[in-house]
């Protein structure tokens, strides 16, 4: 049996909820209201995923002081730059986090044995297996042991442009996802990190914007029209692991404009 069909079974029930009303009451709400509306909804059944990128003290700290026992679910490629290992370790420790670190079953140098080093092909199809060999499996996984029914993230509208068509609660995979930050700007990001003495990631002060694996992140230039050209060689915006897993939850997706 499939990784796929096992699903289902491992999750917890969740409740049925009209998204459509639920978007327009939470348009404007402030983002810890919403994580605190997610814990009272989903309680156990509530997970949040970090990657610990540029900004992602922000949501580390935003959640946990709502919620502090929340798994937070880390999924290791194993192609993060040294930073951002560091990084991981220095906000775990001073947050206390709950993480739930996820890895493919494919090691690295396997993966590189069967199928070359991915990210070199410059080719889309190769990047998205990449993508979820590294990445979507381990996530699923993850949300699949952690019996988890809702998924707190901080993805903002400004990002990508699939990001733009997203409401605040939506779901993916057959669960919900709430984006307690989606229509924070840059400026709210900064001013959060100055008010609780938060750190970004240390490659910001190297130029870098938004930052994932070493091979496939670089700093910001002149030339870029939007930060994520500064990802997967320019050649996608997103990796994967907030997109539809599946023709219909993409059809459902574009119907209901969340």
């Amino acid at each position: 049996m499939s990784d796929a069909a096992l699903l289902p079974s491992k999750m917890q029930a969740a409740p049925v909820l009209d998204l459509n009303a639920i978007n327009r009451e939470w348009e404007d709400a402030d983002a810890t209201s919403l994580v605190q509306w997610g814990h009272d909804t989903f309680k156990d059944g509530l997970v949040m995923s970090t990657s610990f990128g540029i900004q992602s003290a922000v949501m580390l700290h935003l959640v946990t002081q709502v919620v502090p026992a929340i798994p937070v679910i880390w999924v290791d490629t194993g192609y993060l730059p040294v930073e951002t290992y560091r990084f991981a370790d220095e906000l775990s420790q001073r947050l206390n986090l709950n993480l739930q670190v996820y890895q493919s079953p494919l090691s690295p140098a396997r993966m590189e044995a069967l199928h070359g080093r991915l990210w070199e092909q410059h080719d889309v199809d190769a990047l998205n297996r990449y993508d979820k060999i590294r990445k979507v499996e381990p996530m699923q996984r993850a949300l699949a042991d952690l019996k988890a029914t809702a998924w707190l993230t901080g993805l903002r509208s400004d990002q990508t442009d699939h990001r733009k068509s997203l409401g605040r609660v939506g779901q993916q995979g057959g669960r919900y996802k709430l984006l307690p930050i989606l229509k924070w700007t840059s400026k709210d990001i900064y001013q959060y990190l100055v008010a609780h003495d938060l750190p970004y990631h240390p490659l910001f002060d190297k130029g870098y914007v938004t930052v994932g694996d070493w091979h496939s992140s670089r700093p910001i230039t002149d030339a870029d029209a939007n930060e994520r050209d500064t990802r997967f060689r320019g050649l996608k915006q997103e990796c994967g692991l907030h997109l539809p897993q599946s023709p219909e939850e993409a059809a459902s997706l574009d119907s209901s404009s969340l």
